[in-house]
């Protein structure tokens, strides 16, 4: 992984399942993480699912995050609007960067 992840987070790697307590949305930036152990086609369907119900501004931010992955730039721009951010222009990973950075804190 060449990601700069907060060690907090980084250090849940080692576990079986994100952190219980956590939200959705960062239990799905968790699952994304994981993809050098599990295949990217199972991380990106698990982190799916756990924010396609999900509310608020956070789920939609990564839901965003997952649809650019997919590479549905029409999808993610549409979860970008329902998290009231604008399009991210940066690497994947520097977005999933940011994403767990401003999670960890909300969290």
């Amino acid at each position: 992984m060449t990601e700069n992840l907060p060690s907090d987070f980084a250090a849940t790697l080692t576990g079986s399942a994100p952190p219980h307590a956590w939200p959705a949305p960062l239990a799905a930036l968790w699952w994304l993480a994981r993809n050098a152990t599990e295949s990217a086609d199972a991380t990106w369907a698990r982190a799916h699912a756990l924010v396609q119900d999900a509310s608020g501004p956070d789920a939609a931010w990564v839901h965003a995050h997952l649809h650019r992955i997919e590479g549905d730039s029409g999808n993610a721009r549409y979860w970008y609007d329902r998290a009231g951010r604008p399009v991210f222009h940066g690497s994947l990973a520097e977005e999933r960067s940011a994403l767990i950075a401003a999670l960890s804190r909300a969290g």
